[in-house]
């Protein structure tokens, strides 16, 4: 195997001496490791792990260390998964009308500040055309009604399934989708709101939150599931405001701040930081790479 760094998930039922097995394993193959991060809920007797591994002077196939890690696998029942870091992740972005988000992973994208392709900017409007072509990216309008619903999100997996797209971002597309296009990316569409639901639901909810008075606003990421607004999340983060603050003031705060949980969410995602359990993310931190 080429020198790169390759990265292992791995979910079990807690039990002694897993440290000392998965790490003596890749000792024996030859991997050096570059950190070893670990996580165990006690309430559910459940083991995580991230480990980062260098390649660098190991003899060993892609095929050959997966097929060894099966048999380490199997009897401690491991739920695992293995990425190569060789290639970039292929991403769409979805969206209605707003343009905070999508301008901002866009911006974030080009200077390499996530390491992804974003391959294409799907919406059911017009309006927002100009800043995917911006930056060179292209853009497909679809627009979508009750009746043409199932008919366009054909269209969408289409689009999303010839191009081999590895992650699908939600970045304000006002539209809720249908079970059979979640369950078509598990694990694979993430979304992100303002954190005030189940509160604040439907239209104008800035204005709602005025009326309220309310003291902290925020912004959720999460996985999109077929419980809507209620995926595993990946990321938080709220700001305290004040009764001085109007309904435009919140806006444009909740707005900066969907932005940055957003792209730390899509950022932990494209770099193999989190294990889903259940409805819970287990998200690792960064661990100097």
């Amino acid at each position: 195997m080429k020198s790169q760094v390759v990265t292992f998930l791995i979910k079990c039922p807690d039990q002694k001496g897993l440290v000392a097995k998965i790490t003596n394993f890749f000792f024996e193959k030859g991997f050096n490791i570059l950190s070893c991060q670990q996580y165990v809920n006690s309430i559910e007797d459940t083991y995580f792990m991230r480990v980062r591994l260098n390649a660098d002077g190991t003899n060993i196939t892609k095929t050959e260390l997966e097929n060894s890690f099966l048999e380490l696998a199997q009897p401690l029942q491991f739920s695992w998964s293995v990425n190569y870091g060789d290639k970039k992740q292929n991403v769409a972005i979805m969206v209605s009308h707003t343009s905070h988000n999508l301008y901002d992973l866009l911006e974030r994208s080009k200077e390499g500040r996530l390491n992804c392709n974003v391959k294409m900017v799907i919406s059911n409007h017009d309006k927002l055309r100009n800043i995917a072509e911006m930056f060179g990216i292209p853009f497909y309008y679809l627009p979508v009604t009750k009746e043409t619903k199932l008919a366009q999100e054909s269209q969408v997996i289409e689009l999303l399934d010839s191009n081999e797209i590895d992650l699908v971002i939600m970045a304000r597309y006002m539209q809720i989708l249908s079970s059979y296009f979640i369950n078509h990316y598990p694990e694979r569409i993430i979304n992100i709101h303002h954190s005030f639901l189940p509160a604040f639901q439907g239209a104008d909810p800035y204005k709602k939150a005025y009326e309220r008075g309310v003291k902290l606003i925020g912004a959720t990421a999460h996985y999109a599931t077929e419980d809507l607004d209620e995926g595993p999340i990946i990321e938080q983060d709220v700001k305290p405001v004040t009764h001085e603050s109007t309904p435009t003031t919140l806006k444009r705060i909740g707005a900066d701040i969907e932005k940055l949980v957003l792209a730390r969410a899509v950022k932990c995602h494209l770099n193999h930081q989190i294990i889903v359990s259940g409805n819970r993310a287990i998200v690792f931190p960064e661990a100097g790479e």
